[in-house]
């Protein structure tokens, strides 16, 4: 399993203490505890650094670590039988991922994969259980996450559920401007770096599909590329997105 192969290749590397502050600030369930217990938890914390593209997690891997980012981002995808990759989302610095694996015992549900050269930390499932499900505030807002989690998937089963390509494109990029997006007065900048290739993988469409549809909006006026890196979603955009 790939988490056995983790086991034997992590090292430990140090960061300061103020930079995993900011990382707790980010995450509900570690914001809530005292300094003393947070420097508990700094002090078990293992950290790896990955090269883009590379596996972080592989589906059905056993639950053996709660992990956080540190420097780079994720995405988490799956395939669907045809063999086509599906992204469900993208974490960036200080997001986190594999909660859900820790607190029910069961194996990975998607694959996690560098998008960019990344630095994780490690929690282990033991140590997640001992400083984490033995706080009740922590546990109070293990909750509110998980609910924030099953929203997520609502929305992706919203996209999932046009039928034509142009809505799922649309859809696809308002989800990925509710979470990375700063309005503007101009409109919305979705602030992360996206390929074409990401944004059809997100609506389950082909490259070439989400190509043509992104051009033809761009052509409209509807959407702009930012620095050749960030997508604009101008107020005309969001005139035209349809509701299930």
């Amino acid at each position: 399993m790939l988490s056995e192969i983790i086991c034997c290749k992590i090292k430990h590397m140090k960061f300061t203490s103020d930079e995993f502050l900011k990382i707790c600030k980010n995450i509900p369930f570690l914001a809530c505890l005292s300094p003393r217990e947070l420097s508990e938890i700094e002090s078990v914390v293992i950290i790896r650094k990955f090269l883009k593209n590379q596996v972080i997690l592989l589906e059905e891997d056993d639950p053996s670590y709660f992990y956080f980012i540190i420097a780079g981002r994720v995405k988490v995808i799956r395939y669907n039988e045809a063999g086509k990759e599906l992204m469900l989302a993208i974490h960036k610095r200080y997001d986190y991922f594999g909660e859900m694996a820790i607190l029910d015992g069961r194996t990975s549900p998607a694959t996690i994969i560098a998008m960019d050269d990344c630095t994780i930390g490690f929690l282990t499932r033991a140590n997640f259980n001992k400083f984490i499900m033995t706080n009740e505030k922590s546990l109070q807002q293990i909750i509110s996450l998980l609910c924030l989690r099953l929203r997520d998937a609502w929305s992706m089963l919203n996209i999932f559920g046009f039928g034509e390509a142009g809505d799922k494109v649309r859809a696809a990029l308002k989800m990925l401007s509710q979470k990375f997006g700063t309005e503007e007065r101009s409109g919305t900048i979705i602030h992360i770096k996206l390929t074409h290739k990401d944004v059809a993988n997100f609506a389950a469409v082909s490259r070439e599909t989400a190509s043509r549809i992104i051009s033809t909006m761009m052509k409209a006026g509807e959407i702009e590329m930012i620095d050749h890196r960030y997508f604009l979603l101008k107020h005309s955009f969001f005139d035209k997105i349809r509701v299930l």
